[in-house]
């Protein structure tokens, strides 16, 4: 089996780009590598997650609960290892994803009440990881902005637009539960968290993108 990295944080963060750096990395080093992200919305296996994030099912993420809304990231998910990474994984190729299992952690368990999370989680892990049988992650590093951080930079991301905002993006209240929740499984799955944020402001991307190098070469 290959090796996969993923890269897990709250929207603003910075995933794309901090994945982008390191799929410009790695090669450099010798690593044959191929990025891959979550929701995939260039295919069709997302459907039902585009609609439900556009509001179509409920214009409040609580609208779908956590067991439905996580079937429709796992089908998503299934389908890209089976059609697209997983004859290279398999063949022994470093994988690096942006979001992963790890996204239906943060942001379907936060729906729940903290003390169901446990029980979330331990379903979640054996219906992809045992049952749909995507891969485990050799190594997750949650990109961890405070909200407010992340907030200015979707702000700018989006040129004050809000309507372009889907509906986690507009739920900040959601987005600081997921936020906790993203602690929790962190603790539970071994995670490693990465500060992106000091004084109340982002870090520089260069100085997050070099930390996530020496992390990702210390597993590969």
């Amino acid at each position: 089996m290959g090796k996969l990295i993923v890269l897990e944080g709250l929207d603003g963060s910075g995933k794309s780009t901090q994945l982008e750096r390191l799929a410009a990395a790695l090669p450099a080093r010798g690593v044959d590598c191929r990025t891959v992200s979550f929701p995939d919305y260039d295919s069709d296996s997302s459907a039902l997650v585009r609609m439900y994030l556009s509001g179509a099912f409920g214009d409040k993420p609580d609208d779908v609960n956590a067991y439905a809304a996580a079937t429709f990231y796992a089908v998503d998910r299934y389908a890209s290892f089976r059609r697209s990474w997983g004859d290279f994984y398999n063949a022994g190729g470093t994988v690096l994803s942006g979001r992963y299992v790890t996204s239906n952690a943060v942001h379907q368990a936060s729906k729940l009440p903290r003390e169901a999370w446990g029980a979330f989680l331990d379903w979640l892990s054996d219906f992809e990881y045992n049952k749909l049988g995507v891969p485990r992650p050799d190594l997750v590093l949650f990109l961890d902005m405070p909200t407010d951080v992340s907030q200015r930079l979707l702000a700018n991301r989006y040129g004050g637009d809000e309507n372009r905002r889907d509906i986690h993006e507009r739920d900040l209240a959601y987005l600081e539960h997921c936020r906790q929740a993203a602690r929790f499984a962190a603790q539970v799955w071994g995670w490693q968290i990465v500060p992106c944020a000091r004084d109340g402001q982002a870090r520089p991307i260069d100085d997050i993108a070099a930390e996530l190098l020496d992390r990702v070469l210390a597993v590969l």
